[in-house]
């Protein structure tokens, strides 16, 4: 019986068919050079990578919740022209923040209040629940918020109320509840 030659398999034909096309291409090509390959692995230098952050454990929360009385604005805030009705938030976040609705008293007397100022807050948001009051913001320049209007400032943004209506009130969100103020001398 005659023995019959078997095909090689397609992959298999060409992977040798290109072996030997380099081998030859090799052979007639004496001026190039063919580079030893180092037997050892180079070492490569660490870049270093990012570590990822770390997540911080929040801390435990509650619901807070505050119904509109008179009685509980109190003239133990920050500023001496103020009263202030804390939202319970500082106590129910654990310190994390701070909300609050302050009522300025009227009429203002800007030799009073004018005093250029910042605060080392992570965030603070101001909104104007009633009345008007004008501000000056370092890189903004003066302006007037009305019923409505809200602002942010960035931390350590020197900012001073310039004047206010008398009947004002403005909701304040700030990160933490509890945060350093520096007064500025002009």
């Amino acid at each position: 019986m005659a023995k019959r030659k078997t095909k090689k398999p397609a992959s298999r034909a060409a992977a040798g068919s290109r072996a030997a096309t380099k081998k030859a291409t090799q052979k007639k090509s004496p001026s190039r050079k063919v580079a030893a390959k180092p037997t050892a692995r180079r070492q490569l230098k660490s870049k270093g990578r990012a570590s990822a952050p770390v997540k911080r454990a929040r801390p435990k929360q509650r619901v807070a919740i505050s119904h509109y009385r008179d009685e509980d604005f109190k003239a133990d805030g920050l500023r001496t022209y103020a009263k202030y009705r804390d939202l319970g938030v500082a106590e129910a976040s654990s310190g994390v923040a701070r909300a609050h609705v302050i009522r300025l008293i009227g009429p203002c007397e800007p030799e009073v209040v004018s005093k250029l100022h910042f605060h080392d807050v992570d965030f603070q948001m101001v909104y104007v629940l009633k009345g008007w009051v004008k501000t000056y913001l370092e890189g903004v320049g003066e302006t007037t918020f009305q019923t409505g209007s809200s602002w942010t400032q960035p931390s350590r943004i020197k900012h001073l109320i310039m004047d206010y209506s008398d009947d004002v009130e403005l909701l304040e969100v700030i990160l933490p509840a509890d945060f350093k103020t520096v007064e500025l001398a002009v």
